[in-house]
């Protein structure tokens, strides 16, 4: 079993009501294959407060071992008003486009989209359990000789090895030693619950 919950909760912030983090009781097809090509969202939360995280964390966790699926977190906040904005326009596409049976989806499909954070965070995804290797990354990261050296805000456990948390960084100073080919994500989600 992961589980993140104590690690994920130092990375919140909430300064305004506006604000929330998006998570996701994700099905993945690699532990479903009758998905096909396609992972299946169980249930999503929009999270506001520490308070409201804890509140249904084992409800999440419930889920997630029922489902056989992954507690999801994305760490860029979200804002209500620009993602209600953002909501509009795409019912209007999809009605425009006789869409109609997927508008229902539509808020769930923007909230993916569309971070509002001053603070972004990238993941770096290291498919790798030595964590002499994580430690060789962040100090080439440390040691990139570009005008914004990323900060490293924690390191998370996934299920084949760990989710490096930064600040956003030149990539292209970052195609070298170790980081090569690693695969750095600028808005995804990373686990906060899953059993093994």
């Amino acid at each position: 079993m992961i589980d993140n919950i104590e690690q994920i909760k130092k990375l919140l912030t909430f300064n305004s009501e506006d604000e929330f983090y998006f998570v996701q009781i994700i099905k993945r097809k690699k532990e479903h294959l009758e998905l096909g090509n396609n992972n299946y969202m169980v249930k999503a939360y929009y999270i506001s407060s520490i308070e409201s995280l804890m509140r249904d964390y084992e409800e999440m966790k419930c889920l997630a071992d029922f489902h056989n699926a992954r507690v999801m977190i994305n760490l860029n906040k979200r804002s209500y008003e620009k993602l209600a904005f953002q909501n509009l326009l795409k019912v209007t596409n999809q009605i425009m486009n006789k869409d109609y049976k997927n508008v229902k989806k539509s808020y769930n499909s923007v909230v993916g989209q569309f971070s509002n954070d001053n603070e972004k965070k990238w993941i770096i995804d290291i498919d790798n359990k030595d964590i002499g290797f994580v430690t060789k990354v962040v100090n080439e990261l440390n040691n990139l000789k570009c005008s914004i050296i990323p900060i490293i805000y924690g390191t998370i456990t996934t299920k084949n090895g760990y989710h490096l948390i930064t600040s956003p960084f030149n990539r292209l100073m970052a195609d070298t030693g170790v980081l090569t080919g690693l695969d750095i994500h600028k808005d995804n989600p990373t686990i906060l619950y899953v059993n093994n």
